[in-house]
């Protein structure tokens, strides 16, 4: 056996440039089209209201746009709305014999003006008007919207999760049981998924009418388009090894996934499918804006009515349920994985 000439076993051995003059003219139309489009979306306007605002913030400016917008927000906001005090003449039905727990009635006076029609003055008079006052009536509300918020997305993961599976055979490549089966199943997972729950809501509701209903069902189809293409690519992605050994000893496809494939994806099914349950609470008060049920839409109706001090409470009683809803979630991992 001869040698290999030094020259050959050189040139043999020579590693590929990780870059060349087609990456450099790529990187430079990357460039080219990223200032265009940097400045069509008002990056320049974008990063000197940053920079006013941070001077501002330290005092070398006297206000900025940014400071003085969300600081009048901010500030209406605290301290937030716990009571609740409602005019007893709006109430129907009223029983003051059975008022709610721990709430009271307020008597106070108040002066109304009206046009006298005789002598075409404006008339004062001192009436008395009572108030239900609730001490946490408004937080009780709140609590229980956010109830209702987590309803609707603990129902549409759960319908997903339920759905996703099977199409997620559907969508496997190496399990799918024909070509076509498989294109039909792909093709309705990137339709799920390329609708934005808020759109689709916005049909739903006219179909089913304000409520959760429609909540529930936007949130399930975009939910089934995620969660069926990651649980496929997990089906796809499992260590062969296992599956080919039952597959040698002659089990079917359906033993196959329940003894070799099933115990490899569990962990990522359970990260999924607790991901797509936080994602769906957070999606919940969003679809709420158009009548979709949950706490958007009281967010969105408080807001308008420019009651800031009640959409602080609403975004904080979100932020802590979420936040509780990321503790129990990976304390579940553990025990799972």
């Amino acid at each position: 056996m001869t040698d290999m000439p030094a020259s050959s076993a050189a040139q043999a051995w020579k590693l590929k440039q990780p870059y060349g003059w087609r990456t450099l003219l790529v990187l430079a139309a990357l460039f080219v089209f990223s200032a265009i489009s940097a400045e069509r979306m008002q990056f320049d306007r974008m990063l000197s209201q940053i920079g006013d605002f941070a001077l501002a913030s330290v005092g070398l400016k006297q206000e900025s746009q940014i400071g003085k917008g969300m600081g009048r927000v901010v500030q209406d906001m605290f301290p937030i709305a716990i009571a609740e005090r409602r005019p007893v003449e709006l109430i129907e039905p009223f029983d003051e014999a059975k008022l709610p727990l721990f709430s009271h009635i307020e008597t106070v006076s108040v002066e109304q003006s009206s046009l006298n029609p005789e002598t075409l003055q404006m008339d004062t008079v001192s009436l008395e008007k009572a108030y239900l006052v609730e001490p946490v009536g408004y937080l009780v509300y709140v609590l229980g919207k956010m109830v209702e918020t987590i309803e609707i997305a603990a129902w549409a993961s759960l319908v997903a999760i339920l759905f996703s599976l099977p199409l997620a055979w559907l969508c496997a490549g190496n399990y799918s049981p024909h070509p076509l089966v498989y294109g039909a199943a792909r093709s309705l997972v990137s339709f799920f998924r390329a609708i934005p729950e808020l759109i689709s809501a916005l049909f739903l509701v006219l179909a089913f009418g304000f409520g959760p209903v429609a909540g529930i069902l936007a949130l399930t189809f975009h939910s089934i388009g995620f969660l069926a293409k990651f649980y496929a690519e997990d089906i796809e992605g499992a260590e062969t090894a296992p599956q080919q050994a039952l597959k040698a000893a002659g089990a079917s496809n359906f033993t196959i996934l329940r003894l070799a494939v099933l115990p490899q994806v569990l962990p990522s099914y359970t990260g999924l499918s607790f991901y797509i349950l936080d994602r769906n609470i957070r999606m919940a008060t969003v679809i709420g804006l158009v009548g979709a049920g949950g706490i958007g839409q009281e967010l969105k109706g408080r807001f308008d009515m420019f009651q800031y001090d009640r959409v602080g409470t609403i975004l904080l009683v979100i932020f802590l349920t979420v936040m509780a809803l990321d503790l129990i979630s990976a304390r579940f991992r553990r025990d799972i994985v």
